[in-house]
């Protein structure tokens, strides 16, 4: 996963997009959906950004507008991607994965609200104390990181995340200037997207 921000609706179309769809088919047909899901992660590892590509050119050729950064945006609220949750059974863990899914989904609601000022200010204030709030369960669970290099990398991606929230603050004063939406969703992908970084690291260097 990409930790730059050029693109990050590019990272989240695979979990964003294709894995809710591919949850649905598993209800109906297990084998099916856990074939395609393993093609298309085979394929993303390959060709990082094909999934995007996929749907993106998909929707050209149907001749549907449709702004990417927007829409990913607005269907983080719509599901909780297991692939970023940490499975383990301790409070701090399932906090962490609490504060986490609560981010994103405040994050989601930004295309809905930010035409209406008072209702965004309000949103913007509970984006800030979800930072907050991630941020503190991130530390509470630093005991469970057991070697020096997984340490090191959970607070990289600390400061990682830490940079992005500054930037997406920044992006929130340029838009009571310029009225950029547009910007504001991207910024807000981006910390989607750290959050997805964060969280798998932490997965990878607990479980």
């Amino acid at each position: 996963m990409t930790m730059g921000d050029e693109s990050p609706v590019i990272a989240m179309a695979l979990p964003g997009l294709i894995q809710p769809i591919l949850d649905k088919l598993g209800k109906k047909d297990i084998a099916a959906a856990q074939t395609l899901r393993v093609a298309f992660s085979k394929v993303e590892a390959m060709h990082p950004g094909f999934t995007h590509d996929l749907v993106t050119n998909v929707l050209q050729k149907a001749d549907v507008p449709i702004n990417m950064n927007e829409n990913m945006l607005r269907l983080e609220g719509d599901h909780s991607n297991p692939e970023f949750l940490v499975n383990r059974g301790e409070t701090a863990f399932k906090e962490l994965n609490y504060r986490a899914v609560t981010l994103k989904k405040i994050l989601s609601c930004i295309p809905d609200e930010i035409n209406d000022r008072k209702a965004f200010l309000e949103t913007i204030k509970e984006i800030a104390s979800a930072i907050k709030k991630l941020l503190d369960a991130v530390n509470n669970v630093f005991i469970y990181v057991q070697n020096q290099q997984g340490k090191q990398m959970v607070e990289t991606r600390k400061r990682e995340f830490v940079k992005y929230s500054k930037r997406f603050s920044n992006t929130l004063k340029d838009y009571f200037r310029e009225g950029q939406a547009n910007a504001v969703y991207h910024s807000a992908n981006c910390l989607i997207n750290q959050t997805n970084i964060i969280m798998t690291t932490i997965k990878h260097k607990c479980e």
